[in-house]
């Protein structure tokens, strides 16, 4: 969402990956990305247009090759159930542990995450992450 729609800290995290091209997305990112665009809307901090076109925006940067894909597979999935038992200490949702899951799955080298919770699983399993 904070590279599309201005919140908190899209300034700055917009900076830090400009012009990279080793960004990874999976179809998670774009499916939580119009749920909070849902929200928004329910709230009325966004019209529909500007939902929808946000995330016409998100699927053409997709498809234009913007980002690597990394796919939900069933392999991901079960090292994601893995990371939910082995990290305890750290309440994952399971959206959040497909999301690690997928990132370490892929050998990414850091998570840019603004949950307090999936960036302590992140951090625990060796990931860089953004925001420090």
């Amino acid at each position: 969402m904070k590279l599309f729609v201005p919140e908190p800290e899209s300034d700055e995290f917009n900076r830090r990956v400009e012009g990279r091209t080793d960004l990874l997305l999976s179809d998670l990112t774009i499916t939580e990305t119009a749920a909070a665009l849902a929200r928004r809307l329910r709230e009325g901090a966004l019209s529909r247009e500007i939902a929808r076109r946000v995330l016409h925006a998100v699927l053409e940067r997709v498809n234009d090759g913007a980002y690597d894909r990394v796919e939900l597979t069933g392999d991901v999935h079960r090292h994601a159930e893995r990371l939910l038992l082995s990290l305890v200490e750290v309440p994952l949702r399971a959206a959040d542990a497909l999301h690690l899951a997928l990132a370490t799955s892929a050998r990414a080298g850091s998570l840019a995450s603004f949950d307090a919770r999936l960036a302590a699983a992140a951090r625990a399993t060796g990931l860089a992450v953004y925001p420090p």
